[in-house]
C-alpha cells in the first residue's frame, strides 16, 4: 500500500512552490479561466484572458456580453461556442443566486453551469484558500501510477486522496500533482529517472 504521507513529502520537495499555471487576480477570473481551459493549454488561455479580463470585470459583464463577439474573443481556446454558452450561463447563475459573487462553498459552486468538482476545488483552493483536491487527468493518472488509488473515477480519487493527504495540504498537493503530471509523470514516455517519487511508485511500467 502506497505511503501517502511520504509521497506528499517527496512531491512537495520536488515541487515546493506549486501553483496553477493559469493567470488570474480574483475568483471570477479563475472560474472563467478554468472553464476556458477545457481541451486547451493554459498558455493559450492566458493569452486570451490577457485582454478578456480587461474588458469583462464582473459576472454581469459576462452575463450580458454579446455572444457572437465573445465567441470570437475566445475562439482560439477551442469549442468556443459551447464555452461561450457555459461562461454566460454560469455568470447569469452567479447574478441570480449569489449576488454576482463566486460562492465559497463547494455545494453552491457545483450548481453553476459548467462547474464540476474539479473546477470548484481549483477555485476554492487557489482563490479562497479553502482546502480542496482538484482531480484532473494528471492527478488521476499520477495517483493511480503511484498506487494511491486504483480507480478511474475522479470523484472516487478525490475522496481517496482526501482521506490520505493532510487537509491543510490538499490544495498545494493538487497543484503539485498537476505539475508533476505535466513535467515528469507524463502520459507518454514519463521521465522516471527525474522523479523524486520513484522509490514510492508502484507503477509496473516504471523505468530508469
Amino acid at each position: 500500500m502506497a505511503n501517502a504521507r511520504k509521497i506528499t513529502t517527496l512531491l512537495l520537495k520536488q515541487h515546493p512552490h506549486a501553483t496553477l499555471a493559469l493567470n488570474y487576480s480574483n475568483a471570477l477570473e479563475l472560474l472563467v479561466a478554468v472553464i476556458l481551459s477545457a481541451q486547451c493549454t493554459d498558455a493559450r488561455v492566458n493569452e486570451v484572458t490577457k485582454t478578456l479580463f480587461k474588458k469583462y470585470k464582473s459576472a454581469k459583464a459576462y452575463a450580458t456580453a454579446d455572444p457572437e463577439t465573445f465567441e470570437q474573443e475566445i475562439r482560439s481556446t477551442g469549442f468556443y461556442r459551447n464555452k461561450t454558452k457555459m461562461v454566460m450561463a454560469c455568470c447569469r447563475k452567479l447574478l441570480e443566486d449569489f449576488g454576482g459573487k463566486v460562492p465559497t462553498r463547494i455545494e453552491q459552486m457545483v450548481t453553476l453551469p459548467g462547474v464540476g468538482r474539479k473546477t470548484a476545488n481549483m477555485v476554492l483552493g487557489n482563490a479562497f484558500g479553502k482546502p480542496g483536491i482538484a482531480v484532473d487527468t494528471h492527478v488521476l493518472r499520477v495517483s493511480n501510477r503511484l498506487g494511491l488509488v486504483k480507480t478511474g473515477d475522479a470523484e472516487e480519487v478525490e475522496q481517496a486522496l482526501a482521506s490520505k493527504v493532510p487537509k491543510e495540504k490538499w490544495t498545494v498537493f493538487s497543484n503539485a500533482m498537476i505539475l508533476h503530471g505535466r513535467q515528469i509523470c507524463t502520459a507518454r514516455k514519463p521521465r522516471c529517472g527525474e522523479c523524486g517519487l520513484y522509490s514510492e511508485c508502484e507503477w509496473p511500467q516504471k523505468t530508469l
